[in-house]
């Protein structure tokens, strides 16, 4: 087997790809990471037209730890020859498929970048005294330090998950709209689950290629804005990261849901597209042929006479029904994942990983590697874990803690508000 590297990344998404560049600028670090895609792709079933990054430009793979760096998003537009346009066109939130360019562009130049590798399994080798990457393919791959950055999976209800996982059933989750998309618009109907801005984009989209016979229910009391006020933005900074992870578990539990507003609102040029959308359908006195219902969940769900049936209940209203639909799109959000990690780590009371201040993973004393993680810890570091704001800060701490030194200096301060009391 071959000699350890210093760094292994499992997955090629926006943040171990972040890492990954930043990593191409650390000297003497052997780094090399893999993904079973043949080449980087972002969340393609949600590339709808007309979509926009919820975040600034500047929430690129590195920008926020490395402005310099030849892989910023600046950089990208000047290698492209768009610098121009981009300054004319005076946008601060770049389309959602121009973002998925610029990442590939930036994948195809990090020779430490391969795809089409699929990591079966990773786990600690104490002989080698190092962990060892198994794949479906190919020799195994020894490295000291491993950093997990597979992404999330879909998330379907248990009421939903025999019609989705039924090809024979017009059910998909919003992670394959696009494939879906021409079923759907041929539906007699359709009904959209999920009040998040997936959910509010599948919905605008369908409202503006099919307006009639749609429907659109969500657990949520209303269609809320995102919190986007500048000083509420200042909760996805690395000072309330870290005020945030030295809070006890049990407040941590009871404020991540509080916060749905941060992560689960919809921002408000969409909901003011849905509404005009619905404002132009009305014209001439004929309320559109839409519905659109908060405060409801999904209890049963069951395929019957070609459609599917909704048991759906309002416990505000206490009150229950069946809706009858042609087809579901579950906009319902995405579960985290340590796979395909499968060694023993430490576990908090509610049986998640306990994930240290700089995203390391708790891990038994025989173990002298480290094994990071990116995007499974917003249970321990709160709302801005998924958040792209942060991957070129959190790489920069993931390249500082494997180095051992400072090779990105971070800013002490990144918030003017101060979480907690100075000195608590």
């Amino acid at each position: 087997m071959n000699r350890p590297v210093d760094l292994a990344g499992v997955g090629i998404g926006p943040f171990n790809l972040s890492l990954a560049a930043l990593a191409a600028r650390v000297p003497d670090l052997e780094a090399v990471f893999f993904d079973r895609r043949p080449e980087f792709r972002w969340h393609p079933g949600l590339l709808i037209e007309g979509t926009t990054l919820q975040v600034p430009f500047l929430a690129d793979l590195v920008s926020l730890a490395d402005p310099t760096s030849e892989l910023s998003f600046l950089n990208y537009l000047r290698a492209k020859d768009r610098l121009f346009p981009f300054y004319f066109s005076e946008r601060f939130h770049i389309p959602r498929a121009e973002y998925d360019d610029y990442c590939r562009w930036a994948s195809e130049r990090l020779p430490s970048c391969r795809f089409g590798r699929t990591v079966a399994d990773v786990r600690w080798n104490t002989g080698e005294q190092a962990f060892s990457l198994s794949f479906e393919e190919g020799e195994p791959v020894l490295a000291r330090n491993v950093v997990l950055g597979v992404g999330t999976s879909p998330r379907v209800p248990e009421a939903l998950r025999q019609l989705v996982d039924d090809p024979g059933v017009l059910a998909v989750h919003s992670a394959g709209y696009l494939d879906a998309r021409e079923e759907l618009l041929a539906a007699r109907s359709v009904t959209v689950l999920g009040s998040g801005q997936s959910g509010a984009e599948v919905f605008l989209d369908l409202l503006r290629a099919r307006p009639h016979g749609l429907r659109w229910l969500s657990r949520t009391r209303s269609f809320a804005p995102m919190e986007y006020s500048k000083l509420g933005l200042e909760q996805f900074t690395p000072d309330y990261t870290d005020y945030f992870h030295g809070l006890p578990e049990p407040v941590r539990d009871r404020l991540v849901p509080s916060q749905w507003q941060l992560y689960k609102g919809i921002d408000a040029e969409t909901i003011a597209a849905i509404h005009d959308e619905l404002y132009e359908l009305s014209i001439g006195g004929a309320w559109p042929s839409v519905t659109l219902t908060p405060g409801v969940e999904v209890v049963g769900a069951e395929y019957s006479d070609g459609g599917i049936e909704l048991r759906v209940r309002h416990p505000e209203q206490g009150s229950a029904a069946t809706v009858h639909t042609g087809a579901v799109v579950a906009a319902t959000g995405y579960t985290e994942t340590l796979a395909p990690f499968t060694g023993d780590c430490a576990r908090d009371g509610s049986g998640r990983p306990v994930i240290g201040r700089d995203h390391r993973l708790a891990l038994p004393p025989e173990v002298t590697g480290s094994l990071f993680v990116q995007n499974a810890e917003r249970h321990t570091h709160g709302v801005g874990a998924p958040d792209l704001g942060l991957a070129a800060w959190r790489s920069a701490r993931i390249l500082n803690a494997i180095s051992g030194r400072t090779v990105y200096p971070l800013p002490e301060r990144t918030a003017f508000t101060t979480f907690g009391l100075e000195g608590s």
